[in-house]
């Protein structure tokens, strides 16, 4: 295994500064600390911005080779680190290694897909001679950068959620200051410390500032940035937004994510794609599969396959290869899952697998069925390796109570009927549909984010590109 520092720096200015080791970051899995990182004060957050403002004309100036070629410098360099990427997240996360090494292919991804957006900013030509007042005139639109951003990251996929902000920015042309978790702050360091490499960039493009809730309000309140994307909790992120004032604002937030099994489904290939999605990285993903609609045909036989399959799952050390289900982040996130799944058999559920906590923070994977229709477990966003059975007898139905959720970020069908699958891309109202598999599926270029508590706007790099720009247009008066 790769070997991390006793210390990391922030990164301000484009440059590495370490005036303390005031964060320390613990191995999520023995609860040792394993190294520790300086943490920015509101000073140091100020000079960042003052930064980013300078550096605004800069970094819009860049010629679109020049980002392309520093995200490119990027994919090269996070491949030659690829084991120490994915070591430090396996330890800083508690994600098991596998799953560590798949995060970090995504991060590269994510580079190499902004790398090649970075040359297509396109604009339009449009005509206006609509109507005898526009004769003679024409339009020409395109984009320009918005300015300085704000990007706060979350602790769950600490490396590709911090690219899909920075990565877009770079391509954009947009210098920013980003927060990564308190939890999992060296995957984000890291990528500074790539970035710094690249001396195209100007002076103040970039800062990486570690710092404590309390102390980072100008992140959102400063009115000298531009743009907010902030990807965590729905409690944080609509109060962020309530804070922003003026400036634009992206919020990726949390779910509870459903599937579909029809009665045509394929059981074995739902079975493997499900457990998958219910308990990867131990379900803290917010698009990680909590409730799980079974047609009533199926349902005895499915539920009978979901239980066994996940007594199979092999918990444990993340550092071990044939680990699947780690720790959660931390004592408390465990002990409230435990709080909510036990309230819930308290209220009438059945516990079909699961629901042991040890260690701490190692939480069983859980199943539960006849659940009640108030229960947190069932409307809450759990954030952890628990999941939820329901039986349907009717489609529309089923459509009905996936939508009976506060949230809407992804769903996953699982049919082979085509008129099915579009009546659930019209009424489903979630961010995006995705049909036999799991609403955890994501691509890096494709659109993503969700609706009503789920969030505002849209990642995916050409998507957060747009967020990060602003229409400028020429009109042309032609005698």
């Amino acid at each position: 295994m790769p070997t991390l520092k006793d210390t990391y720096p922030l990164y301000l200015n484009n440059k590495p500064q370490q005036p303390n080791t005031d964060l320390a970051v613990t191995d999520k899995y023995t609860g040792e600390i394993a190294f520790r990182v300086a943490q920015a004060d509101a000073q140091t957050i100020d000079k960042a911005i003052v930064g980013a403002v300078e550096a605004t004309e800069p970094m819009a100036r860049l010629a679109s080779f020049e980002k392309q070629d520093v995200l490119m410098h990027c994919v090269a360099r996070f491949k030659e680190r690829f084991d120490e990427l994915a070591y430090a997240l396996c330890v800083e996360a508690g994600k098991p290694i596998g799953d560590s090494e798949g995060e970090v292919t995504r991060l590269i991804d994510t580079f190499r897909i902004a790398a090649e957006e970075s040359v297509r900013n396109y604009g339009e030509i449009m005509p206006l001679d609509i109507s005898e007042r526009a004769r003679g005139y024409q339009s020409f639109w395109k984009r320009y950068p918005i300015g300085p951003c704000s990007f706060i990251a979350p602790f769950n996929f600490p490396l590709n959620l911090a690219a899909h902000k920075i990565a877009p920015a770079i391509a954009v042309g947009c210098p920013f200051i980003i927060k990564p978790a308190s939890k999992t702050p060296l995957g984000t360091i890291i990528i500074g410390e790539v970035l710094a490499e690249c001396d195209v960039l100007p002076e103040g493009a970039f800062s990486v500032l570690p710092a404590s809730r309390d102390g980072a309000a100008l992140f959102t309140e400063d009115e000298r940035l531009k743009l907010l994307s902030f990807t965590g909790s729905p409690a944080v992120g609509w109060d962020l937004k309530a804070k922003s004032g003026k400036k634009k604002v992206v919020l990726e937030l949390g779910g509870n994510a459903a599937v579909i099994v029809d009665s045509d489904a394929d059981l074995d290939d739902a079975l493997e794609r499900i457990v998958f999605g219910a308990f990867y990285q131990s379900g803290q993903s917010c698009i990680g599969v909590q409730r799980i609609l079974i047609h009533s045909d199926v349902y005895d036989t499915f539920k009978d396959m979901l239980v066994e399959k996940t007594k199979t799952l092999v918990a444990g050390d993340p550092k071990d290869r044939e680990t699947f289900i780690g720790p959660m982040i931390s004592e408390g996130e465990a002990s409230r899952l435990k709080g909510w799944i036990d309230e819930a058999v308290k209220g009438g559920a059945t516990l079909l697998c699961g629901g042991g906590l040890s260690r701490g923070n190692m939480l069983e994977a859980t199943l539960l069925e006849n659940v009640h229709r108030d229960a947190r477990a069932l409307n809450e966003e759990a954030f952890g390796p628990l999941a939820i059975l329901q039986p349907f007898s009717n489609f529309e139905d089923a459509l009905d109570e996936v939508n009976r959720s506060e949230f809407g970020l992804q769903a996953g069908i699982f049919t082979r009927d085509l008129f099915k699958m579009f009546d659930a891309w019209d009424r489903l109202e979630v961010g995006g549909v995705v049909v036999n598999d799991v609403p955890s599926y994501r691509v890096d270029n494709m659109p993503y984010g969700g609706v009503k508590d789920s969030g505002l706007g849209r990642e995916g790099i050409r998507f957060a590109m747009e967020d990060m720009s602003e229409i400028r247009n020429l009109v042309v008066r032609r005698t």
